[in-house]
């Protein structure tokens, strides 16, 4: 049992025995809040605790701002408290971990309404009802605003300076108390003020529901279904996508519905680009298993998508770029919009691509390459091994730990012992013409890249961890613009020049690697991304296992 739940059991049981002094002739009702409150932060005191959770002493500090006086007395005030806990199911999260049950027992008990005599003392279940309810308020709106998971313990970014981003309790308190008379409005405003949150939680919903109804049909397995053919399958693939919000795919009253018309075949990319596939309007096996992911586990992932995107509200800033891994996506936002977004390729599930905050300071002009440990173990010593002439074609130089250059013919290439590979700059060089470069300890980096072809691929997750950028340079060119004073025309010049250098940034911009499996169109549709990396199975599983103020139980009669 929680420390907070012991003690509002142990507040029906303790005689109540402090008095304060110093506040002349304070309301009985004040005195029990007032003790109750110390004797849980007492039996709270010396223990860890979780982040994200609201505490004994965070009540403490709401109600001394209230001045100690019950809250929840107010006619309708708490039926209204019960209707925004019941609402917050539209966001993912569960309103029995608020304590929904034991609030309407509250509600439901006639003794509430009856007023309080005063030659009698009072009644000690009141100041548990009353803090079980004020406990419930904070705790969802913290949840609203901050997550209701420790994204650190769950799905951790590594960042830059150290720094974590902790819930502001006071701010928290201060909108609770403002918005005491209007709860609609307190929610509201802890939620994030990010337009995709609320598509995500908009579209959450309308799944969800459609989940209750009747869900959405599979479409049969068998070979691609392409252009102009008749199949016995294609009625199917015209309800799903449909019930996808892919516009009308009925075929006309004139048509066979078994033949895969035009105008299914558009229906088909429009899917194909939201889910992250070639768009070619072919059913193939990718196609087919995207349109045939059951529903409820398309809803299950819009809710831990929401839960990060609350994660991401906290660390979100007006000027930023943000890669999103996997959506193998980059964008570069300036107040708060994005300007320029272009695709990516990221780590494969062996190597992936860290999560973390950090600050873009400086890149790296016509690059040369030092080939990292990994790569140089498990992939370059095989090619060498293989053919010494790969060196050659593909212009490494061999160095050895002082930075001497070896001539290859000396090594044992079975046992090369502590040497490094160097890929001279120019054309060829892994990375291309430019590298972006930000303080992190994974040795990970933004970088050109001459394997352009591979960005129309519908998986992009091979590379060792480093993010290549589809129109790096592009990216380049418009952050020194906007944080420097090196304009397009003296960029080009240096480009061309072909002589590896260092350009700093004036001013550093803010860069988030994250991950996100689920979005939202302009359109209005969902598209959804392949869990390359199983993140998302442990925010699900950690989601299903936390519980706030737990469900059923309450020390309140």
């Amino acid at each position: 049992m929680s420390p907070i739940r012991f003690a509002l059991f142990s507040c029906l049981l303790l005689p109540i025995t402090t008095a304060f002094a110093q506040v002349p002739t304070p309301a009985p009702g004040s005195v029990q809040i007032r003790d109750q409150l110390e004797r849980m932060a007492a039996a709270e005191a010396g223990a860890p605790r979780p982040r994200n959770q609201v505490s004994a002493q965070d009540l403490q500090a709401f109600y001394e701002q209230a001045g100690f006086e019950p809250l929840w007395n107010e006619s309708g005030r708490l039926s209204a408290l019960i209707t925004e806990l019941e609402l917050i199911a539209d966001d993912g999260l569960q309103p029995d971990d608020y304590a929904v049950e034991p609030l309407l027992k509250i509600l439901a008990n006639p003794a509430r309404e009856s007023a309080a005599d005063p030659d009698e003392e009072p009644d000690p279940a009141r100041s548990c009802e009353e803090i079980l309810a004020t406990h419930a308020y904070l705790q969802a709106l913290t949840h609203l605003r901050y997550g209701k998971l420790d994204p650190e313990g769950v799905e951790p970014y590594w960042q830059f300076d150290g720094a974590r981003t902790n819930p502001d309790v006071a701010a928290i308190g201060k909108l609770a108390l403002e918005h005491i008379a209007d709860l609609g409005t307190a929610f509201e405003q802890a939620r994030p003020e990010l337009a995709q949150y609320a598509a995500l939680r908009k579209a959450f919903v309308t799944l969800r529901d459609k989940t209750a109804e009747s869900g959405w049909p599979e479409v049969p397995g068998g070979p691609s279904l392409r252009a102009g053919e008749t199949s016995e399958r294609v009625p199917a693939l015209r309800q799903r996508l449909g019930l996808g919000g892919y516009g009308r795919t009925e075929a006309p009253e004139s048509a066979d519905a078994a033949v895969f018309d035009p105008q299914l075949v558009d229906a088909v990319m429009r899917f194909q680009r939201d889910h992250g596939l070639e768009p070619d309007g072919v059913v193939g096996r990718a196609t087919l298993n995207a349109l045939n992911v059951p529903l409820a586990a398309r809803v299950e992932q819009l809710k831990v998508n929401l839960e990060r995107t609350r994660w991401f509200a906290r660390r979100a800033v007006s000027d930023f770029v943000l890669v999103d891994v996997a959506g193998a996506r980059i964008s570069y936002f300036r107040d708060g919009e994005s300007v320029w977004s272009a695709r990516t390729q990221v780590g494969r599930p062996s190597r992936p691509t860290p999560l973390l905050r950090s600050e873009i300071t400086h890149f790296t002009l016509n690059p040369t390459w030092t080939v990292p440990p990994t790569i140089l173990r498990e992939d370059k010593l095989p090619a060498i091994q293989a053919d010494i002439g790969y060196l050659e074609r593909n212009r490494f130089r061999v160095l050895d730990a002082s930075g001497i250059q070896i001539p290859p013919e000396e090594i044992d290439w079975n046992h090369p012992g502590a040497i490094n590979l160097r890929q001279d700059a120019g054309p060829g060089n892994a990375l291309g013409q430019v590298v972006v470069r930000f303080p992190n300890p994974f040795s990970v980096y933004l970088h050109d890249t001459p394997s352009r072809g591979l960005f129309a691929r519908d998986s992009r997750a091979f590379s060792s961890g480093c993010v290549r950028v589809e129109g790096a340079v592009s990216l380049v060119e418009q952050l020194l613009a906007d944080r420097s004073e090196i304009g397009p025309e003296r960029f080009q010049e240096m480009l061309a020049s072909g002589r590896t250098r260092r350009v700093n940034l004036d001013r550093p911009i803010p860069i988030l690697i994250g991950y996100w499996t689920a979005s939202v169109t302009d359109e209005g549709r969902v598209g959804f991304r392949r869990d390359i990396y199983g993140h998302d199975r442990r925010v699900a599983a950690a989601l299903a296992k936390h519980r706030a103020l737990g469900s059923g139980k309450t020390a309140c009669p």
